[in-house]
């Protein structure tokens, strides 16, 4: 299957299928897996994303983040930044309000937004993944403006871009684009996949 819009629904609607009890335990061993992997460990400005549609919960791996003192983010959609995403810092029971597509936002003064540049760890969330860690996403093209400036870094990659997924969305060689911004690594209920390097 190698149409991006067919493969997308494809696979939307598998993860969907999984029961509340397999979504959860595959949260949990994902959480399991990142939480004990250096590139966490060394990561203090980490992002996350609020679950839609399917998408893998992360958290489980985000209030362990919060217990270790890391700062944790989500992504915002604001008005300025030709449809790219800034990033609000998440605390627990902060106050949130649903953006354009109804995904849940804290809110936040626009001081306290964090740009892309600023971040260790972004967990991006995915529709479909490869064996070459390249990522289809839902279409909108958020994450590839938003981390365009990753394609021109060869030696200093900051922040790293890890997607995590459940393991049903692996599929084969997807078609890339030239505004496609490959991913770090891939994690999912099984471990954790580094480009080159499977640890």
């Amino acid at each position: 299957m190698t149409d991006r819009s067919a493969l997308r629904t494809h696979l939307r609607k598998t993860r969907r299928e999984l029961s509340p009890v397999e979504q959860a335990d595959h949260a949990e061993a994902l959480a399991t897996h990142i939480s004990t992997h250096r590139l966490f460990f060394n990561s203090h400005r980490i992002a996350c994303y609020f679950p839609v549609d399917g998408e893998i919960d992360p958290y489980p791996l985000l209030y362990r983040a919060i217990d270790m003192g890391k700062s944790v983010y989500l992504p915002v959609l604001v008005p300025f930044g030709s449809n790219r995403l800034w990033f609000a810092p998440y605390q627990l029971n902060c106050k949130m309000a649903l953006n354009r597509y109804g995904i849940p936002e804290p809110q936040v003064p626009k001081s306290k937004l964090l740009d892309p540049r600023s971040l260790d760890l972004v967990l991006a969330p995915l529709v479909g993944f490869d064996k070459n860690c390249n990522r289809l996403g839902m279409g909108g093209g958020y994450y590839d403006r938003t981390f365009a400036f990753l394609r021109n870094r060869h030696s200093w990659i900051k922040p790293r871009l890890l997607g995590i997924a459940y393991d049903l969305q692996k599929t084969g060689q997807l078609p890339q684009e030239k505004w496609d911004v490959p991913l770090y690594g891939v994690a999912t209920e099984s471990g954790v996949s580094l480009r080159n390097q499977t640890l």
